[in-house]
């Protein structure tokens, strides 16, 4: 009964449902922007998933068994207090903020009314007290306060008509046990709710701050060579019927100019998408602890960034592969780096038994092959995944120096200079 009543306020309030035309739902029933519906719309629940606590409404029809049994003046009480109840925690769930305590109150105050005649309106007392600090910026002690003289005044009321000691013991219970459960999770959501924005902030961040990176970082080695190349064209053109060897040799140095930009230009992308292993490690940890698994790490020891990019992609596709498939409950990441070799392990205590050329390791393996080094892999079934990943470390041998593009673009710019005069 209680979930077709707030389906059928759930189809009024979104203009629904068959007879959607025939009855134009009042602007009240909105859910405000700050609501209790609209806060699990951006969590991503369904929006009435706090209509399940209605499952206690059973008590209403239950009470009777226990003294006074079922006659016509109850159901007739039962027929219209019920769903005055349920349009009250309707709108407490759809009213903003500084409203929603309204119609908890409501719900009291129904119950306190029916209290002589109707011994079922105590259940509205409970859902009222439990609701009252329903999206209220109030600690947890006044929350109790409010709820502990509400109670004093329903027991010297229950007292006074005459009711059974049980009742006017189980009922304040009943209020402070369920309302701390049910406040606490509501916080304990609230709290998840405000990190997930914190993380999403961060994030957004840290991309602004990596656009602009790239941004400067573009401008710095775009820039002058766009520029030199220009002046390089130019100086051709003016040479061109003059001196047609040297336009020649011009243009043959601005296409060496552009080939050198585009190798510049792919070589600073590929950086781009390469990140550092402290980045790296701080994903895995987000990943894994998103995924239930405890990752142990310590910060990375310097090392050649050529070795640092490849094994970045390493534990990033290790870190994927335990999330996804280990059914780990902890991990550990440890990189060692000497000067003959940059050593990493990766480690957990998942089911094992993986196939070497399986899950990403083939990939893996063709990675630091390309680096020169090598992987190990120990899984026996039920004891877990250890990952061994050694790569030598080999020295560099050093281009010899070009001129940068700012003295070329002076050059040129003389040159040009010259074949105006």
């Amino acid at each position: 009964m209680a979930d077709g009543i707030i389906a059928a306020l759930a189809y009024w309030r979104t203009g629904t449902g068959p007879w959607s035309m025939a009855l134009q739902r009042p602007e009240w029933l909105k859910p405000a922007p700050d609501s209790v519906v609209a806060d699990n719309i951006k969590l991503g629940k369904w929006p009435w998933i706090d209509a399940v606590h209605l499952l206690w409404t059973v008590w209403v029809f239950i009470t009777p068994m226990f003294g006074g049994g079922y006659s016509l003046r109850w159901g007739l009480i039962t027929l219209w207090s019920f769903p005055l109840f349920i349009l009250f925690y309707v709108l407490a769930l759809t009213s903003a903020r500084r409203h929603a305590p309204i119609f908890a109150l409501a719900m009291i105050v129904l119950s306190m009314a029916l209290l002589p005649i109707y011994p079922s309106g105590m259940n509205y007392f409970v859902f009222g007290c439990v609701m009252l600090r329903t999206h209220r910026c109030i600690s947890m002690r006044r929350y109790l306060l409010e709820v502990a003289l509400l109670n004093i005044g329903f027991v010297s009321m229950a007292s006074w008509i005459g009711y059974p000691w049980q009742v006017m013991a189980w009922i304040p219970a009943l209020t402070v046990i369920i309302g701390l459960i049910v406040n606490v999770e509501r916080s304990s959501s609230e709290k998840d709710a405000a990190l997930r924005l914190s993380h999403e902030e961060v994030r957004r961040l840290a991309a602004t701050a990596e656009r602009e990176r790239i941004g400067r970082d573009l401008h710095d080695l775009l820039g002058h060579t766009l520029s030199l190349i220009t002046l390089k064209m130019e100086l051709s053109r003016k040479l061109f019927e003059r001196d047609p060897q040297r336009s020649q040799r011009e243009l043959a140095e601005a296409e060496q100019i552009a080939r050198d930009a585009l190798a510049q230009v792919r070589s600073a992308v590929t950086g781009f998408r390469a990140a550092d292993l402290a980045a790296e490690l701080a994903s895995a940890h987000l990943l894994l602890e998103s995924s239930r698994v405890h990752l142990r790490h310590s910060p990375p020891p310097a090392m050649p960034a050529w070795i640092e990019a490849g094994l970045s992609m390493v534990l990033r596709e290790a870190a994927t592969n335990i999330a996804r498939h280990a059914q780990a409950n902890e991990a550990w990441i440890r990189i060692d780096s000497g000067p003959e070799a940059v050593v990493m392990e990766v480690v957990d205590d998942g089911r094992g038994g993986v196939a070497a050329n399986g899950n990403g390791l083939a990939g893996m393996r063709e990675r630091v092959l390309a680096m020169g080094g090598e992987l190990q892999i120990e899984s026996p079934k039920g004891q877990g995944t250890r990952l061994k990943i050694r790569i030598p470390v080999q020295a560099q041998a050093l281009a010899p120096s070009q001129p940068s593009a700012a003295e070329r673009m002076e050059a040129a710019a003389a040159t040009l200079q010259g074949a105006r005069l």
